[in-house]
């Protein structure tokens, strides 16, 4: 049996918005390795909408306080997804430039910190852009800017040795994914979808060490 406290931090697919039983992927993840016996305290810190700058700046002390010294505390990190948008009349959130910057400097803190895993951004829907909010302001995401993200991220992780999933390449032609994100909005998923990301991390080899 293993005892863990994990965080994970990010934006709105870390949250499972359009998930109708509010766990999205973490909570399935840590349902399941609760019912296999081991002992898992799960911290969702994603927030919807979140950028790299966004991130940075709330991270650390939202997981110091969540993740004591007397703990055996663990970090995956899956954010930089709303970094990508275009806004109307705006343009992109965060130029790509500041996004490696930003999540560089993330990860080596984390790292240095604690054991630490990052999961990449999803695809979206791309003839179902601009996500439009109810106040009218409306996102452009674009699968070429998440593929160019994509390859920055597995870099950057490679470089530091920290393990990264590319749920990118994975998601890309997945049936069930792309009919989730169909079901929802073209950017966020329904309960199958998350339940798909669920399956992809269970079986990973950086994330099942730590319970072997």
């Amino acid at each position: 049996m293993t005892a863990m406290r994990i965080c994970f931090v990010g934006d709105s697919i870390t949250v499972g918005s359009g998930d109708n039983h509010f766990l999205g992927w973490p909570g399935r993840l840590c349902q399941h390795e609760t019912k296999n016996g081991h002992d898992v305290t799960l911290y969702n810190l994603g927030v919807r909408g979140d950028t790299s700058d966004m991130v940075m700046n709330r991270w650390k002390r939202e997981c110091e306080v969540r993740l004591p010294i007397h703990v055996s505390g663990r970090l995956v990190m899956s954010f930089g997804l709303n970094d990508t948008a275009e806004e109307a009349n705006s343009g992109i959130r965060v130029p790509m430039n500041k996004t490696i910057a930003n999540i560089t400097t993330v990860l080596d803190e984390a790292k240095n910190w604690l054991p630490t895993i990052m999961v990449g951004p999803v695809p979206i829907i791309e003839d179902m852009q601009p996500y439009i909010f109810p106040d009218g302001t409306a996102y452009q995401y674009s699968n070429t800017r998440i593929a160019e993200l994509n390859d920055h991220l597995a870099k950057i992780c490679l470089s530091m040795d920290i393990q990264y999933l590319n749920l990118f390449e994975i998601l890309i032609d997945n049936e069930d994914w792309i009919e989730s994100q169909r079901e929802c909005d073209g950017v966020h998923a329904t309960d199958k979808g998350y339940e798909t990301i669920h399956k992809i991390v269970m079986n990973w080899d950086s994330w099942r060490s730590w319970f072997s």
